[in-house]
């Protein structure tokens, strides 16, 4: 039996961020419960739904022969509600979900993550997310300076923060996790530190820092493309501001007590998000809803991300896949290296090296020297220090092992497979 994490999207939001580059849409909530039976319907139905969309969940896998086994072969442990605002659902909706999942696998629940707008909490809602199962709150804070939300096109304030939290506390969340972005519209240093020091002063158990991206993906980065004014485009710091808020970060969270694990994610001890190990470390997980991402360890897929294409195709017995792809050996390489690199642990390169059949001494013998690796025995990783410039160090060592063109857009796309409700992810965590 081999442990297995469920990712559930949930595509809905109040209002679309100004940088947000996923596939969310502000819908009536009248199209809620119609989504969330699609998902359950394909939860309990994915072995046929897998298996008509081209899926082989294991190499020589007997579809005939599993089917009446197929619980005993995986034990679901991680499960992550994501989006998103999936935290928008009527509990009753969320509770559905999770019971779909007992039904359906054989489940061992340790982490069961759910993520939550600070505006959209409220002590019933939260207690029965608690009693769902629901043990760990992805908590979208983001910033704790109102202007930087604002211009962001965030609906919650500071405020909303401080009374989320509380009643979370209270009805007894054991494990609550916050997001900061650094590099948002109006930020300055001075605001960068007093978010880092109002959320180390609340006590998180894990904290995820995200870079601000621009891209043409979102209302902010095309405006920023554009050279236009819109959105605070022209307010946005720079790139070497954003180098230093994060290297802040790193500096101030280090020092209460939060130990880095991954580029974007910190942890009191025992803390580290489980369902996000699964990402960086390529173990097997299934997702589930509009535009949610899965990996099996051969093959990789996705469903459509129109929410009501996915509805049509699921409730009418038809499979919402729109990919599915085997991964190569090369592929394979280059997740193995971008994503082990990106966790402070490092990677194995000997085990590498032989898995693969490639030669990484030289290159890593050449970035150790320059100070871009740091190597103990068998074991590499990027200084904590370089993460900052991961992409470059990700470039690097995997040229000449592929083409230059893919390595860079693998390296681009750094924790795609992270928890995709904030990467997917992805992730934020």
């Amino acid at each position: 039996m081999r442990n297995l994490g469920i990712y559930i999207q949930v595509p809905f939001c109040q209002t679309k961020c100004t940088y947000c580059n996923f596939h969310t849409g502000v819908v009536s909530s009248d199209r809620f419960a119609p989504y969330m039976e699609a998902v359950c319907h394909e939860i309990r139905n994915h072995r046929e739904l897998l298996r008509a969309g081209g899926v082989h969940w294991t190499e020589g896998f007997d579809w005939e022969a599993l089917q009446q086994k197929w619980v005993a072969h995986d034990c679901v442990d991680t499960v992550y509600i994501g989006g998103g605002t999936p935290s928008l659902l009527p509990p009753e909706l969320l509770t559905s979900m999770i019971d779909a999942l007992r039904e359906t696998f054989s489940c061992a629940f340790g982490e069961v993550t759910l993520e939550a707008d600070p505006e959209t909490i409220d002590g019933e809602k939260a207690a029965r997310w608690l009693a769902a199962g629901v043990n760990r709150i992805s908590f979208g804070t983001q910033s704790f300076v109102d202007d930087e939300l604002r211009a962001a096109g965030r609906m919650h304030r500071r405020d909303d923060i401080y009374r989320s939290i509380s009643v979370l506390r209270e009805v007894g969340v054991p494990n609550i996790s916050f997001d900061l972005i650094a590099g948002l519209p109006k930020q300055t240093q001075d605001s960068w530190r007093q978010s880092l020091d109002e959320l180390i002063e609340l006590s998180p158990e894990h904290v995820s820092i995200y870079m601000m991206e621009i891209d043409e993906g979102s209302r902010l980065g095309l405006e920023v493309l554009r050279g236009g004014p819109r959105y605070s485009a022209r307010d946005l710091p720079s790139e070497d501001s954003m180098v230093e808020f994060y290297q802040i970060a790193q500096t101030l969270l280090n020092s209460a007590g939060y130990e880095q694990y991954e580029i974007s994610n910190w942890a009191k001890p025992g803390f580290e998000s489980r369902h996000n190990l699964k990402y960086w470390r390529r173990e097997p997980y299934l997702g589930f809803g509009a535009g949610a991402h899965s990996f099996s360890g051969t093959q990789r897929w996705a469903n459509v991300h129109d929410a009501a294409s996915y509805v049509g195709a699921i409730l009418s017995g038809r499979t919402a896949q729109q990919a599915v792809e085997r991964v190569t050996r090369d592929a394979a390489l280059e997740e193995g290296l971008f994503l082990g690199l990106r966790q402070l642990a490092g990677i194995d390169f000997h085990g590498i090296e032989r898995e693969y059949d490639v030669g990484l001494r030289a290159k890593v013998d050449r970035l150790t020297s320059a100070g871009m690796l740091e190597r103990v025995g068998a074991l590499v990783r990027i200084p904590a220090e370089k993460m900052s410039v991961s992409n470059e160090i990700f470039v690097e060592l995997l040229r000449d092992l592929i083409s230059l063109e893919r390595s860079q857009g693998e390296a681009r796309r750094g924790d795609d497979d992270v928890h995709r409700s904030k990467r997917q992810s992805a992730g934020g965590a």
